[in-house]
C-alpha cells in the first residue's frame, strides 16, 4: 500500500479520543418541525480513536472464522469483544483486494465517517492502520435489514418494525443529505446496507461509494458507475449523474423491499421497482403488502409509504422529492397526491425512460451485483 501515508492517518485519528469541545457549530441544528415537532437536539461531534492491531487481534479472536459475521466484495466484518467488554464489528479490507480502487474507497469510507454522527448512520469507533486497513464499529446484535426480510429461519418481521425501519433510514439519509456538516451521497442504499440495533433501530452503513457533494455544485458526473442492479436511478446509470436524488431513488426501492418482502431483483431479472410501478400507479397498495404479514398493518401507515416509494422511483429526478419531503409525507396526517401530480407529457416521457432496464439486465446473472463502466467524470456547477 505505497500510496498510503500513515502519518497523515495518525494526525486525524489521534491515539487520544477527541474533545466535545471542538464541536462545530453545524453539529447542533433545529429538527424539522413537520415531523419533530420543532425540538432541538444537539449531535455530538464523532469521537473515534486509532486502535493497535494488537487490540483488534484479541477482540476478534485472532480474526477466527467463527468470528466472521460478514464478507463482500473487498472486505470482511469480524465479530469481536474489547477489553471492557463493549462488542465491536471490526471490517477488514481482504488482501485479495488491495488494489488501489478499493483502498480508496476504503479510506474514503473513514473520511466520510469521522464527519457524522446521527442514530440511523452507523458509529465509526475508529480505525487500525498496522498491518493493513481496519474499521472498527459498534456491532449491530441483529444483522441487516436483508437478513432480516429474507432469511428463511428468522421470525417473518412484523409491521411495527417494518414501519419503524423505514422511518429511521428516512431520518438517517436526510441528515446526510441536509444536515451533516458535509453534504454526503451515501450512493448504496439498500436493505443489507442497513444495519440494525438491538433495540431495531436502524442505521445506514458502508460508505465505501460515498461522496461527498460541495454546497455550490447541482450534480456530480462520475465514473466508474458503481452500485446494485436493482436500485440504480436512471440518471445515474446511464449519464453517471450523482445527487441527493440518486439516493431517494434507491430509498424507494428500499422501501419497497419493506413493504412487500421482495427481493430488488428477482430471479427472471425482473426489477421490484418495474413489478410495483403500475400497481402503485393503480392506488392498489394492497397488493404491494407482504403476504406473510397476513393482514396484520395498518393501513395508514402502508399508504403512506407506499405513496413515497412510488414518488421515489419516478424516472425523472425532477419529479422525485428529496429526503425532507420525503419525510413530509411520511408524517403528515393527510397527503395532498395532488401536490405531486404530473402533467399527462410528463407521464410520457417516465414511461419511455424504463426502458433503461433491459439494458441494466442484460449484463448481470446475479441478484445483488455491482455495476461498473466508465464515464468522463465532470462536475456541474450552480449558475450564479
Amino acid at each position: 500500500m505505497r500510496y498510503i501515508r500513515s502519518g497523515s492517518f495518525k494526525r486525524l485519528f489521534s491515539m487520544k479520543r477527541h474533545s466535545l469541545e471542538d464541536l462545530p457549530k453545524e453539529c447542533i441544528f433545529m429538527k424539522q418541525d413537520s415531523f419533530n415537532n420543532g425540538e432541538t437536539e444537539s449531535f455530538k461531534k464523532p469521537t473515534w480513536k486509532c486502535f493497535s492491531f494488537e487490540e483488534i487481534y484479541v477482540a476478534t479472536n485472532g480474526f477466527c472464522a467463527e468470528n466472521m459475521v460478514g464478507k463482500g466484495g473487498y472486505a470482511e466484518v469480524y465479530k469481536g469483544v474489547l477489553e471492557d467488554g463493549q462488542t465491536i464489528a471490526v471490517k477488514r479490507l481482504t488482501q485479495i483486494s488491495c488494489d488501489e480502487r478499493k483502498e480508496k474507497e476504503f479510506l474514503t469510507e473513514i473520511g466520510t465517517l469521522g464527519h457524522v454522527n446521527h442514530p440511523n448512520v452507523s458509529s465509526l469507533l475508529g480505525c487500525c492502520i498496522d498491518s493493513g486497513l481496519y474499521l472498527i464499529f459498534q456491532f449491530s446484535s441483529k444483522g441487516s435489514v436483508s437478513s432480516l426480510l429474507h432469511d428463511e429461519n428468522l421470525p417473518v418481521m412484523d409491521w411495527n418494525m417494518r414501519y419503524k425501519i423505514a422511518l429511521g433510514t428516512a431520518k438517517g439519509l436526510h441528515y446526510l443529505h441536509k444536515v451533516c456538516p458535509r453534504r454526503i451521497i451515501h450512493r448504496d442504499i439498500k436493505a443489507s446496507n442497513v444495519l440494525v440495533t438491538k433495540d431495531f433501530e436502524p442505521q445506514i452503513s458502508d460508505f465505501g461509494l460515498a461522496k461527498w457533494l460541495p454546497s455550490q455544485w447541482t450534480h456530480h458526473s462520475i465514473a466508474p458507475i458503481e452500485g446494485t442492479f436493482g436500485h440504480l436511478a436512471p440518471e445515474y446509470f446511464m449519464h453517471g449523474v450523482v445527487d441527493e436524488k440518486t439516493d431517494v431513488f434507491a430509498f424507494g426501492v428500499f422501501l419497497l423491499e419493506i413493504l412487500s418482502g421482495k427481493k430488488s431483483v428477482d430471479g427472471s431479472h425482473q426489477s421490484l421497482h418495474g413489478w410495483a410501478k403500475p400497481i402503485l400507479n393503480e392506488g392498489e397498495v394492497d397488493k404491494i403488502v407482504d403476504s406473510r404479514l397476513e393482514g396484520n398493518y395498518d393501513f395508514l401507515q402502508l399508504s403512506k409509504l407506499a405513496f413515497a416509494a412510488s414518488l421515489c422511483i419516478r424516472a425523472s429526478s425532477t419529479w422525485r422529492p428529496t429526503m425532507s419531503e420525503v419525510l413530509e409525507v411520511m408524517f403528515e396526517e393527510e397527503i395532498d397526491k395532488n401536490k405531486w401530480k404530473m402533467p399527462d407529457e410528463e407521464k410520457e416521457e417516465q414511461d419511455d425512460f424504463w426502458g433503461f432496464e433491459d439494458l441494466e439486465f442484460e449484463s448481470c446473472d446475479s441478484r445483488e451485483s455491482t455495476f461498473s463502466t466508465s464515464l468522463q467524470d465532470t462536475v456541474s456547477n450552480k449558475s450564479t
